[in-house]
Formats: structure tokens, sequence, C-alpha cells
């Protein structure tokens, strides 16, 4: 059963997003100004105490870059998130982080896995995939956009540089597909504004018209074409002598 929920704004949409930005650097900021180094609670594959990691990593940064580049991405897809699937945000996000961190910890490296990325990643994945899967066009855009800012990040899901977690990019990837495919029947309706309804008729739009009331993609057969027959015309001319 679809969902029936709007997409609308609320106070979360925003809200929510700010909270894990401020926390991760809150964080930082509290490894730098008392010299503490937190990098002992990431995720170390296959030890039992490197399992703390699978909870605490992402909120955990190596340096100003590494969260400079973190924070971005988790505030624009934390916001996508919560305003066109709020109805399952938090699950993606909480159970997203748990099950990425878990995956890393059975592929990773022997090495300490920290940063948000991973979930970064699970967001990427999930937005893209869901987008897809729904056939919805206002979240088909939204897959195309999230392409085009991020799509380049495909790349760090293989051990083409040094010093970055490839194996918690592959999870968060991997994640992100599966909770696209396990909430695949969870979308909301769009809520339309008073002058879509009132001054827009879809009929008259050869893109919308693959679309049906509540925007879900639908599949228009193609007009048979009739054979013409050929037509032929007599003339009759009377002849003078007649």
């Amino acid at each position: 059963m679809k969902n029936r929920e709007h997409f609308q704004f609320s106070t979360g949409v925003i809200a929510y997003p700010v909270f894990f930005v401020l926390t991760i650097w809150l964080v930082f900021w509290f490894e730098v100004r008392f010299g503490y180094n937190f990098s002992k609670y990431g995720v170390y594959p296959q030890t039992l105490k490197g399992l703390r990691g699978v909870l605490l990593s992402p909120f955990i940064h190596g340096d100003i870059k590494h969260i400079y580049h973190n924070t971005i991405p988790l505030f624009v897809l934390s916001t996508a998130l919560f305003y066109f699937y709020r109805h399952i945000a938090w699950k993606v996000v909480l159970l997203g982080i748990l099950l990425s961190g878990f995956l890393t910890w059975c592929i990773g490296r022997p090495s300490y896995h920290i940063g948000a990325s991973g979930l970064i990643y699970v967001l990427v994945s999930f937005t893209f995939f869901k987008g897809v899967i729904a056939k919805h066009y206002r979240l088909i855009a939204l897959s195309l956009m999230v392409i085009f800012l991020y799509g380049s990040m495909i790349w760090y899901t293989l051990p083409i540089e040094k010093g970055i977690s490839w194996e918690g990019h592959l999870a968060g990837l991997f994640t992100g597909l599966l909770f696209a495919i396990i909430f695949r029947k969870e979308i909301a309706k769009p809520k339309k504004y008073v002058w879509e309804e009132e001054h827009f008729n879809e009929d008259d739009d050869p893109f919308l018209k693959h679309f049906d009331e509540d925007g879900n993609f639908i599949e228009i057969p193609e007009p048979e074409m009739e054979e013409e027959l050929p037509t032929i015309n007599y003339t009759f001319k009377k002849d003078k002598f007649d």
C-alpha cells in the first residue's frame, strides 16, 4: 500500500540536517580544542572492539578537509531525504548507518574507517535508485540532479586513492540500493498547487501524458497506423461526337 503523505516542507526538513552537521562539527571541535583523537573509535574490521565504530564512525573525521568535504553533501542529501521521503527518512538514516558500517566492518582493510561518507553514499544511492524504481517524475528529476551533482563519487567505491575508505563507500552504495528496493512502495503523493489544479491541463503536455494523477509513470501504447489504400480517381470525358 502506497504512502499518501504529501511532499511538503516542515521544520524537520531543515532542522534534522542542520543537527547532523552541527553534531559532526561539534565532535571535531572538541577533538581540536582538547587535543583528543577519536579515530580509535572508528570501524576496525573484523575485531570485536571495532564494532563500536559502526555507530560512532560517522561522527568522527580526521582533519578539516575531511569534514569539509562531507558537510555539504550530507546537508543537501539529508534535506532532500526529509523533504521527499520524510515518512521513511529516519529508517534510511539510522539503518543506513548501522548496515553500511557493519558491511564496512565485514569487508574493510585492517585500518580505522571514519567519517560520514558511508552515510552520504547511502543517501546518494537511495535517492537515485528510489527515483528510478518509483517512476515518479519529480523523484526522477531528483535522481538526475543527484547524479549530476554527485555522480563522480562512484569512482571512490574503487581502490583508486590511498587513505580513502572505498570499502565504506561501496558498503554505503549497496545499502542505499537495498533500501530503494525494500522501500519501493513507500512513495508520497505530490501536493499540487492551486495554479496547477486550476490552470494546468496535463493533456496539453506531451511529457506529463506519460504520468497518472499521482505522478507515476505509465506506458502509453503507440497508436496503430492503419494501412492506407491507394486512391484511384477516374475521369470520364464525354465524346463530342455522341
